[in-house]
């Protein structure tokens, strides 16, 4: 039960964050294709403080450090990401597509 009420509200802050920047996301917008099981690493040009995660079950995100993160693909789908520096300002918004072993 607390694990839905964290992803609904996970999902909520996501929709708002794309509301009111959709301008700043929109201009950073990238596309990442990921094969299910095998672990990703991502770097950043700016450091984060936070990742908004569209569907954690679709994905997970590990932090190294304010700049670089492994992304560990969990199931088939898509989702987003979405990087917030400590202004509370998105960096970029990712789409993560997740798919099976010989599709890349």
């Amino acid at each position: 039960m607390a694990a839905a009420v964290l992803r609904m509200r996970t999902c909520v802050i996501v929709l708002i964050l794309f509301l009111t920047m959709i301008s700043v996301a929109c201009a950073a917008d990238q596309t990442i294709t990921l094969r299910l099981d095998v672990p990703t690493a991502l770097a950043l040009e700016r450091p984060f403080k936070t990742v908004l995660i569209g569907d954690p079950n679709i994905v997970d995100v590990h932090t190294l450090n304010d700049r670089r993160v492994t992304l560990e693909p969990l199931k088939l789908g898509a989702t987003n990401l979405v990087f917030v520096d400590d202004r509370n300002i998105a960096i970029i918004n990712v789409r993560i597509v997740v798919v099976g072993p010989g599709e890349i």
